[in-house]
């Protein structure tokens, strides 16, 4: 059986002799949700740029639903830490502009609705013929999610898209995402610096090292543990820290932040 998604010897170079990672191989299945976490340089977002088909590798493959990704495509959709909304239209014609562009033949009704579906699912129904001006941070983001899922992609890639919001805005959007994509069933690439972040929202947990100089040479970032999450699936934010095998989770992948993430010259 072959995965949904299937990243194959993904490398990528910016100087030829230092790549910034080689050798990234991992598998998704349909439905699932895996974030990566590591520091700053590791190359996470080149990892989530390829598989957008914004960015090419260096060497690798990526397959999804049986097909090499090769340049952008509706049957992905991306949110970025920026909200990258059009500032001179409302809310509604942001998301209709995305709806248009996936189902070109819909009549107007049916592009409302499906606009008004995805608003409501975002709680942002009153706001929905406010321009971005108008609306808070964590607003814009909300927006931002609601027309990435409008598009009804394959595959929803998300880089760091909470990293600008404070953390009651942040962790309300968190619950909102978990309830969407429980309902939605959809497929879930994240990239977060947030611990308590992967542990809630992830079915597995890529933990990514960075390059370095070492005794033999230089050593490329790699993704060095793949961590499956034991917790239940129907766990809550704010029941997290209750819940039997949470503090050795979190301990695993701090420790690994802290000891191993990094090359010993950069601690």
């Amino acid at each position: 059986m072959q995965s949904f998604l299937s990243v194959e010897g993904l490398a990528k170079a910016f100087v030829p002799s230092k790549p910034v990672f080689a050798d990234v191989s991992f598998a998704m299945e349909r439905g699932e949700f895996v974030c990566i976490i590591g520091h700053s340089g590791c190359g996470k977002t080149t990892i989530l740029n390829v598989l957008a088909g914004l960015d090419t590798a260096s060497s690798g493959v990526v397959i999804m639903d049986g097909r090499e990704i090769s340049g952008p495509s509706l049957e992905r959709g991306v949110v970025f830490q920026s909200h990258a909304l059009m500032p001179w239209l409302t809310v509604r014609k942001n998301i209709a502009f995305a709806v248009a562009s996936r189902w070109p033949d819909w009549s107007r009704a049916q592009i409302d609705a499906q606009v008004e579906k995805f608003v409501a699912m975002v709680g942002l129904t009153a706001a929905i013929d406010k321009k971005p001006s108008q609306l808070s941070g964590g607003m814009k983001q909300r927006v931002g999610i609601a027309r990435a899922f409008a598009i009804q992609p394959k595959m929803l890639l998300l880089d760091e898209p909470f990293g600008a919001l404070d953390a009651l805005t942040r962790g309300s959007i968190q619950d909102e995402l978990m309830a969407i994509v429980r309902e939605t069933q959809q497929t879930v690439f994240m990239i977060t610096h947030d611990v308590d972040e992967a542990i809630l929202l992830a079915d597995r947990i890529l933990l990514m090292q960075n390059g370095s100089e070492t005794a033999n040479g230089y050593h490329p970032g790699s993704v060095a543990e793949v961590v499956v999450n034991p917790l239940p699936k129907s766990r809550k934010r704010a029941e997290l820290h209750h819940l039997n095998g949470y503090y050795p989770l979190r301990n695993h992948i701090v420790d690994f932040l802290v000891g191993k993430a990094l090359p010993a010259t950069a601690h």
